[in-house]
């Protein structure tokens, strides 16, 4: 199997061209080629297909070889491989997901695309559409206790579902002890990605992340988005604000003219290669 290797604030994929060729069985390589021990090593897979609603259709498929309906750091990157390998010559490419179709514009320098922004859509805040359970019509700020944390969590879903809560230092939080306790709670039937965000200031915000299917991860593009939404229904932030990540800086817009998210960030190629599988 040929592939990419690409990271978005290391958030890192290995991205495989289906457009001429189907591959079987992508569950199960995702879950070896992420081993980062005998495995390439990556937080999942990416497959580019074709599409018959937009220009391209992407899966992705997490390290434990789940499927997730979107991840913004892939996507960005997504937009980098077809352009870069000439299977498009757009710079406005759609992208067809699990969770729709997303709109990224290419910022070109010297022939490659260096910076992508992505047309995240509306959130979706209704919490049966999240899904949580949960009879309000808005789930903000609402208590959730673990171990000896009683956290009040904002849930949002950008395609796929978010938890954010606040908390006052995220370089000392207990992620690995919390984050999967957050992730498997039963509030959320179909689990959840959960953010635990620092507020630095009305434009600033400091995250960390454990991802549904992956654990800790460098950088989450949707979850980037969800707590800008998240922080901007709890009052602690403006409608644009630079979202700080282990991996690097998002710059996210929740646009008052639309009601979407906007996100622009980075997409960077590691390295090609071929795997037996």
């Amino acid at each position: 199997m040929k592939f990419t290797k690409m990271q978005g604030l290391g958030n890192d994929y290995i991205y495989v061209d289906c457009t001429r060729e189907a591959l079987d069985g992508p569950s199960d390589i995702a879950k070896k080629v992420s081993d980062r021990h005998f495995g390439i090593g990556s937080d999942g897979l990416v497959l580019i297909l074709p599409s018959q609603k937009a220009d391209f259709r992407m899966r992705m498929f997490n390290s434990d070889g789940s499927e997730s309906e979107m991840c913004g750091n892939a996507i960005r990157c997504v937009g980098k491989y077809v352009y870069d390998n000439g299977l498009t010559d757009k710079k406005v490419v759609n992208i067809e997901t699990l969770a729709g179709i997303k709109v990224l514009t290419l910022t070109i320098e010297n022939g490659e695309v260096v910076l992508v922004r992505v047309d995240m859509g509306e959130p979706i805040l209704v919490p049966e559409d999240i899904p949580v359970d949960s009879a309000k019509d808005r789930f903000i700020s609402e208590p959730v206790s673990i171990d000896n944390y009683e956290f009040k969590v904002t849930a949002v879903s950008m395609g796929n579902p978010h938890a954010v809560s606040y908390i006052d230092n995220v370089a000392d939080f207990p992620l690995s002890q919390i984050g999967p306790k957050m992730e498997t709670n039963k509030l959320f039937p179909r689990k959840v990605n959960a953010e635990f965000v620092q507020i630095i200031d009305r434009n600033t915000l400091k995250m960390r992340v454990w991802e549904r299917g992956a654990g800790e991860t460098l950088a989450c593009g949707t979850g980037a988005c969800a707590v800008l939404v998240a922080s901007v229904l709890n009052n602690v932030s403006e409608r644009a604000a630079a979202v700080k990540l282990l991996g690097g800086d998002l710059f996210i817009e929740w646009s008052e003219k639309d009601n979407h998210v906007y996100m622009t960030g980075p997409a960077v190629k590691v390295f090609d290669g071929e795997i037996n599988i």
